[in-house]
């Protein structure tokens, strides 16, 4: 094998980039970092009155995309820091049973009744957020941290944070949806 093709087969081969990634000690980096306002999904079903949802309502959709380096990992824990309109909301998802490889996924979500509560009477929009943080732990220890917009390491650590309105994919109506895009969600 010629050196120009051993270096074009390590460069195209993932599975040898996350080898070498892991050599490095970094396990786990955060690749991307996105913010959507979607509407609730509407389902049809039979058997008792139906309730449309409003379709003007919008919830945040914060997904995070990562890269894993073990060949397994049974679980890590992804917290999310999301700034908006001077409020720093916080929570929590564990993921479990990660295979190596790239474009792995986490997602989290703020509901529009929790958004109107911090909004104060202003219309939500993407520029809404200040912004957006996600670290990476592993039994406590943080592998991977990464922010939607420039900032220093750990900026929300000084801030006062709000729990109990950024929920799991599996707390929200949208638990149905997208089951193979996203790690499995571990059962507490």
């Amino acid at each position: 094998m010629t050196a120009n093709a051993l270096l074009i087969f390590l460069l195209f081969n993932p599975l040898v980039v996350f080898a070498l990634a892991a050599g490095t000690g970094q396990e786990f980096q955060i690749t991307k970092i996105t913010k959507n306002l979607i509407s609730a999904p509407q389902f049809s079903y039979a058997g008792a009155q139906q309730y449309p949802t409003n379709q003007r309502d919008r919830w945040l959709e914060v997904e995070v995309e990562f890269a894993a380096g073990p060949r397994f990992t049974d679980e890590l824990t992804f917290k999310y820091y999301i700034l908006f309109n001077g409020n720093l909301l916080i929570g929590e998802v564990t993921q479990a049973n990660i295979s190596a490889g790239r474009e792995k996924r986490s997602v989290m979500y703020v509901s529009p009744r929790a958004l109107a509560r911090f909004a104060d009477n202003r219309p939500i929009t993407t520029n809404s957020f200040q912004n957006i943080a996600v670290q990476i732990t592993q039994q406590g220890a943080v592998k991977a941290e990464a922010s939607l917009a420039r900032a220093q390491p750990g900026w929300f650590t000084t801030m006062a944070q709000v729990s109990g309105f950024v929920l799991n994919k599996d707390q929200t109506p949208f638990a149905p949806l997208y089951w193979d895009r996203y790690e499995q969600i571990k059962n507490r």
